[in-house]
């Protein structure tokens, strides 16, 4: 075996190993600076455009008619916390919950959250069904979540409370990984650990040291101080890159708060970046994975922006992620939905899109493992768009300016717009030097796009303009004021908003 030398050259922003082939591999170093030097998102993320999160577990088998819980069955149930301090409205909503549950279980200290679990048994569970599903909605890529912060792992782990040892019995996470291969999606997960301690902090009174239960309520951690203790940061740590290492996932989003710099020895950027470095060690140096969080104060560069129920204003340089929600409440209750319409979901879509977003629509399994009816129904009649539509989603990137319209979209994280678009609001992509512009509600008169008048920030010339979905002729002008498609169509797809490919010279 030839000789060869290995020189490792320590800077604030990587490590770099003089390998075999002559070639420097960066190693990014476990620091913020180092991240947003060296992190880079994949191009099958960045062309993929749609996702599909799925909320699963223990709440999705509690009785289906229980009151609005908003996905923390497992903390209100026990009463109210600090939490619900500075909102009423919360607060009360948390005060129901747990009248409600001790007159349909019993008291907590009875029937805690524990016993649920027997009740979770996804027995009509098909991932392979699931998967060509939502790959036939539009989707690219699925996220799972793995733990919610009830600290129950929904795959194999050395955590004794996961869905291989209870419950299903199986292995859930595996049977969606293999799923996504079969069906060559990409394959993330999502994990909300960190917050667990504290999740349960209202729980801890009922708990008796010695059992089970124990360990499963984090009895060992302090439910004020766990992001101080050691021993908190270092088990997340492991249970974290245990996932990692088991499932070798393509997209890593963490839901929670994780182990600062300050207060936890700074194993969050090591974990973050000890995954991204495992995927440069396996691919060359060349980045293949996304990492994915909340953290608003973060430098962008570093990871990728999850903006949960939230939108953009403007275009962002960083691609960033869009995560709505089907369901109403993340995890399946009978009466819970979504309050988007089908046109105003596709119509935030494209806005993100168009922003340099990434769309990601959770879906809430029944406790069978079995998607509701009006999930499927809305998913289908947004895949039947995203079909039609296609060119001006996939391999797309943002343009110039995004658009236009009389619609404001307000940058903030849980504020999504519900507003419905008009026939004036346009978005806009590009790809392989063409552009395409949505229309982002059927038009009633010819469409100006003030955006591409003559003289402006269109600089190349409009050779040609198809509608998708249609083989009618387009008549079109470029004038001073804009550009000027005539609404002279037979018939218009039968879509909330529609596509125009403009071919440039």
């Amino acid at each position: 075996m030839k000789k060869f030398t290995t020189i490792l050259f320590l800077t604030l922003s990587a490590t770099f190993v003089f390998c075999q082939n002559n070639q420097f591999q960066k190693t990014i170093a476990p620091n913020w600076e180092s991240m947003a030097k060296n992190y880079q998102v994949p191009e099958w993320f960045q062309d993929g455009k749609i996702g599909v999160w799925m909320h699963w577990g223990i709440p999705s088998s509690i009785d289906e008619n229980r009151i609005e819980d908003g996905s923390h069955y497992g903390r209100r149930m026990y009463g109210d916390t600090d939490y619900d301090a500075r909102n009423e409205p919360d607060r009360m909503r948390t005060v129901k919950l747990t009248k409600w549950h001790t007159e349909r279980y019993g008291k907590p200290s009875e029937f805690g959250y524990e016993k649920f679990i027997k009740d979770f048994k996804a027995e009509n569970f098909n991932a392979n069904e699931i998967v060509k599903f939502v790959k036939e909605c539009g989707a690219r890529f699925i996220m799972p979540v793995a733990t919610h912060h009830d600290n129950f792992d929904m795959y194999d782990s050395f955590f004794p409370w996961n869905s291989v040892k209870m419950g299903p019995k199986k292995d859930i996470l595996r049977e969606w990984k293999n799923a996504a291969t079969k069906y060559d999606l990409k394959f993330g997960v999502s994990t909300h650990l960190y917050w667990s301690p504290r999740f349960f902090r209202t729980a801890r009174k009922f708990q008796k040291e010695g059992t089970p239960e124990w360990e499963f309520f984090n009895m060992d951690y302090d439910s004020f101080e766990f992001a101080s203790q050691d021993s908190w940061n270092e088990h997340w740590y492991k249970r974290s890159w245990d996932l990692i290492e088991k499932y070798d996932p393509d997209m890593f989003n963490n839901d929670s708060p994780y182990p600062t710099i300050k207060t936890g020895k700074g194993l969050g950027v090591k974990l973050f970046s000890d995954y991204l470095n495992r995927d440069l060690k396996e691919n060359n140096g060349k980045q293949t994975t996304v990492l994915s969080f909340k953290d608003i104060k973060k430098n962008k560069a570093a990871f990728t922006y999850n903006l949960e129920r939230g939108m953009f204003g403007e275009q962002q340089k960083y691609p960033w992620i869009w995560a709505t929600d089907l369901s109403g409440s993340w995890f399946y209750r009978k009466n819970s939905f979504t309050k988007m319409s089908l046109d105003v979901l596709i119509g935030n879509a494209i806005d993100a899109i168009s922003k340099n977003g990434v769309v990601m629509i959770n879906i809430a399994l029944k406790g069978d493992g079995t998607i509701p009816d009006n999930q499927i129904k809305m998913l289908s009649d947004f895949g039947a768009f995203v079909k039609i539509n296609q060119d001006g989603i996939y391999n797309t990137r943002p343009w110039k300016i995004y658009g236009e319209g009389p619609l404001k979209i307000v940058t903030k994280r849980a504020g999504e717009n519900l507003k419905k678009f008009s026939e004036k609001d346009i978005r806009i992509t590009t790809k392989d030097g063409n552009l395409f512009a949505f229309v982002l509600a059927a038009p009633t008169e010819d469409v100006l796009i003030k955006t591409l008048h003559k003289g402006g920030v269109l600089q190349k010339k409009i050779k040609e303009i198809k509608l998708l979905g249609s083989d009618e002729k387009v008549t079109w002008q470029q004038e001073k004021e804009g550009l000027i498609i005539k609404n002279n169509f037979k018939k218009l797809p039968n879509q909330p908003a529609i596509c125009f490919k403009i071919f440039l010279n």
